[in-house]
C-alpha cells in the first residue's frame, strides 16, 4: 500500500483518521496509531513484521541498559551490540546478493546466488533505531522505558517506509503528550494535497516521459535519437526529486495532522548555488544522519586535510550504498564526493561570488549524477552516454515523435519545472508579507482563500489522475 493510492487515502487514511479523533486521550490515539501502522507494514510483507519488531526490541532494550549503567564500557558495549545487529540484519537483506554476485564475478563461487526480497523501509527504520539508540549513549535523550513506544516511534506509518529519517528526539515529547489545533490539523491537510497532487499528477506524468525517453535496455536506447535521451533524464531528473519530495510531504502533512512535527526533508535542492548546498537542501534526514553518526565520530575535519577528505569519501560511499545495493549507487555517491572535496579545495570560493553560474554548475552536476543512479547496467548506462553524447557523430539528433512529446507536454514539463522550485512559496510569503506590513486586508484574505481551495482541488484532481491512470490536466493544453 503506497499513500499515492485510492486504497491509502479513502480505505485506510480516512478511517484512521476518524478514529483517532473520537479517542481523547493520548495513550488511545498512540495505541490507534500503532495498530493502524502495524497494518499498513504488515500489508506490504507480513512476513517480515517480526523482523521490525526484533529491531525495535533489540532498540528498546540495548538503549534501556545504556540509561541504566553508569559505567562507560557497558555504554560502549551495548552501543557495539545494537549497531552489530541491526546493520548485520540491513547487509544479510538488502546486500548478501550484491556481494555474492561481485564474489562469483572473481571465484565463480557460489553457484547460484540466492534471492532474498528486501524487507520494506527497512533501510529507514534501521537507521531511526541506530540514532535514537546513538542519542541515548550519547546523553542527548532519556531511553523510553515502554517497549510499545519504542515500537510506534520507528513503525509510524507516516514514515517507516519512505522517510523521513525521524530522530527520537525530534518526537519524543509529542508521544507522551501532544496538542493538536485547527491550524495543525489544516496545514497538515494542505501539506499532504499538495504531496499527494506532485506524485500523482507530476511525477507519475514526468515518469511516463523518462521511461520512454530514457528506458532501462540498451536495445531500446540505442533506437532514440540524442535530445530524446536528454529528454528523458530531465524528465527523470525531475520525477525523482517530485516523487521524494511527495513522499516526504505527505508524511509530514500526515503527522502534522495528528500532532506530530516532523523535520523537513527538501528544501527545493534544484536551486542550489553549489553541490554543498545541493546536499544541505536534498533529503536533509539522510545527509544529517550520516554527518552526525559517521563523519563526526570520524573525526569529521578536525584531524586534518588528508583524514577529512577519508572520512568525507567513507560518508559517500556510504551514501551511494544506502540507495541501492548496486555499484551505480557507489558511483553515484562517489561522484558527489568528488564534487564536494574540488568545493572544499578551492572551487567553493569562486561559486560563493558568482551565483548565477553556480545554480547553472549545480543544475548540471546534479542532471548528470541521476543518469548515473538511474542505470544499474553498465552496458546500458554507457549506451546511455553515448547517445547523449553523439552529436554530429552520425546519429539522429531528433525524430518527429520527440517533437511531438515536448509540444504535447510543454506546459506539463514547464509547470514540473516551475514545482521544483520556491516560486509559489516566495509570491506566498510576499503577499502574506506585503499584507501584513500595509495592512491590506485584502490581500490577506485572498492568500488564506487560496489556501484554504488549494487541498479540495488538488485532492479531486490527484484522485482523477489516479482513476484515470493517464490523466494529466495538463494535456488539455497542447500545441
Amino acid at each position: 500500500m503506497v499513500f499515492s493510492s485510492l486504497l491509502f487515502v479513502f480505505a485506510f487514511l480516512t478511517p484512521q483518521l476518524l478514529i483517532y479523533f473520537i479517542a481523547k486521550k493520548t495513550k488511545t490515539r498512540n495505541v490507534i496509531l500503532l495498530v493502524f501502522s502495524l497494518i499498513f507494514y504488515a500489508w506490504g510483507g507480513p512476513q517480515y513484521l517480526p523482523l521490525l519488531l526484533l529491531e525495535a526490541f533489540v532498540s528498546w532494550y540495548t538503549a534501556r541498559e545504556i540509561g541504566r549503567t553508569e559505567i562507560r564500557s557497558m555504554k560502549k558495549r551495548w552501543m557495539a551490540l545494537e549497531c552489530v545487529v541491526l546493520l548485520l540484519l540491513l547487509i544479510f537483506f538488502k546486500y548478501t546478493g550484491f556481494i555474492l554476485t561481485n564474489v562469483q564475478h572473481f571465484t565463480g563461487w557460489p553457484e547460484t546466488v540466492p534471492s532474498i526480497i528486501l524487507p520494506i523501509g527497512i533501510s529507514f527504520y534501521t537507521f531511526q533505531l541506530i540514532s535514537y539508540v546513538a542519542d541515548v549513549y550519547r546523553g542527548e535523550v532519556e531511553a523510553q522505558q515502554k517497549y510499545w513506544k519504542v515500537l510506534l516511534y520507528c513503525s509510524l506509518f507516516h514514515q517507516c517506509i519512505a522517510g523521513p529519517i525521524v530522530r527520537y528526539q525530534t518526537v519524543a515529547d509529542e508521544i507522551e503528550e501532544r496538542k493538536i489545533t485547527l491550524e495543525d490539523f489544516a496545514q497538515g491537510v494542505r501539506r499532504f494535497a499538495v504531496g499527494l497532487a506532485k506524485k500523482a499528477i507530476l511525477a507519475n506524468g514526468c515518469g511516463v516521459i523518462a521511461d520512454k525517453f530514457a528506458p532501462m535496455t540498451g536495445e531500446a536506447l540505442s533506437a532514440l535519437p540524442t535530445l530524446s535521451i536528454w529528454l528523458g533524464m530531465f524528465a527523470y531528473m525531475l520525477q525523482i526529486y517530485l516523487d521524494f519530495s511527495a513522499y516526504s510531504d505527505m508524511a509530514i502533512g500526515m503527522g502534522r495532522m495528528v500532532g506530530f512535527h516532523y523535520l523537513e526533508n527538501f528544501n527545493y535542492p534544484y536551486s542550489a548555488k553549489s553541490v554543498q548546498d545541493f546536499w544541505r537542501r536534498w533529503h536533509i534526514s539522510l545527509s544529517t544522519f550520516f554527518r552526525d553518526y559517521v563523519y563526526i565520530p570520524l573525526g569529521g575535519n578536525r584531524k586534518g586535510a588528508g583524514r577529512t577528505y577519508l572520512n568525507l569519501f567513507i560518508v559517500w560511499f556510504l551514501t551511494g550504498m544506502w540507495h541501492g545495493a548496486s555499484w551505480n549507487y557507489i558511483l553515484w555517491g562517489l561522484y558527489f564526493f568528488v564534487f564536494l572535496a574540488i568545493e572544499r579545495m578551492f572551487l567553493g570560493k569562486a561559486l560563493d561570488k558568482v551565483h548565477v553560474i553556480g545554480h547553472i554548475y549545480a543544475f548540471i552536476v546534479a542532471y548528470f549524477g541521476w543518469v548515473l543512479f538511474r542505470f544499474n547496467d553498465f552496458s546500458v548506462l554507457l549506451t546511455a552516454v553515448r547517445g547523449m553524447f553523439s552529436f554530429g557523430a552520425g546519429a539522429e539528433l531528433y525524430n518527429q515523435e520527440t517533437v511531438s512529446m515536448c509540444l504535447n507536454n510543454l506546459f506539463f514539463l514547464i509547470a514540473a519545472f516551475i514545482a521544483v522550485f520556491p516560486l509559489g512559496k516566495t509570491i506566498r510569503d510576499k503577499m502574506i508579507a506585503a499584507g501584513r506590513k500595509k495592512a491590506r486586508h485584502g490581500l490577506l484574505s485572498l492568500v488564506y482563500f487560496t489556501d484554504a481551495l488549494i487541498p479540495p482541488v488538488l485532492i479531486v484532481l490527484s484522485v482523477l489522475a489516479l482513476i484515470g491512470n493517464s490523466f494529466n490536466p495538463f494535456l488539455y493544453f497542447q500545441f
